[in-house]
């Protein structure tokens, strides 16, 4: 009889692993690229010892400004995983989510040319403890990302003189 509860949360466990994987897929390709640079930069980081995935996304922004360029500011979610850093899988049956630790709170903003993540401006990334992130801190990520987006200097077709 108690077998049935333990089973009926290892499902649950699996589905929400499922469908959060499912939202990473469902992501266009510049957002993956924000998530990926998380990821990554996450992974560098000493103090981290879990393997994360993306959880959800918050909030969205996409600013073109012309010739294929777009400013990008992406808030999201990743959920640490059962599976030691440095994994590469990404299975869901493998890496199951873990509840006992706090979702990490990110942040990401960058100059997408294409489909490539552009150097210049550096590309901004923040990721904290959801616990942890304060409100000086979403104020600081908004106010940097809209400089970003707002300081480009892009030329317009308006702009371009012919010579005679």
């Amino acid at each position: 009889m108690a077998a049935l509860p333990l089973l009926l949360l290892s499902f649950g466990a699996l589905f929400f692993s499922a469908n959060a994987q499912d939202a990473y897929d469902k992501l266009p390709e510049n957002y993956k690229k924000g998530v990926d640079l998380a990821l990554e930069k996450l992974n560098a980081h000493t103090g981290i010892h879990s393997h994360f995935l993306f959880f959800r996304s918050l909030a969205q922004s996409n600013i073109e400004s012309g010739f294929g360029v777009s400013y990008i500011f992406h808030h999201f979610y990743l959920k640490p995983t059962t599976c030691p850093k440095g994994t590469t899988d990404t299975n869901p049956q493998r890496c199951l989510f873990r509840n006992d630790r706090p979702l990490m709170d990110c942040a990401v903003c960058y100059k997408a040319v294409g489909d490539h993540i552009e150097s210049n401006p550096k590309p901004y990334i923040h990721c904290i403890q959801k616990p942890r992130l304060t409100k000086e801190m979403r104020t600081t990520r908004t106010d940097h990302c809209r400089k970003m987006s707002y300081s480009s200097g892009a030329p317009t077709l308006l702009a371009v003189v012919k010579n005679r």
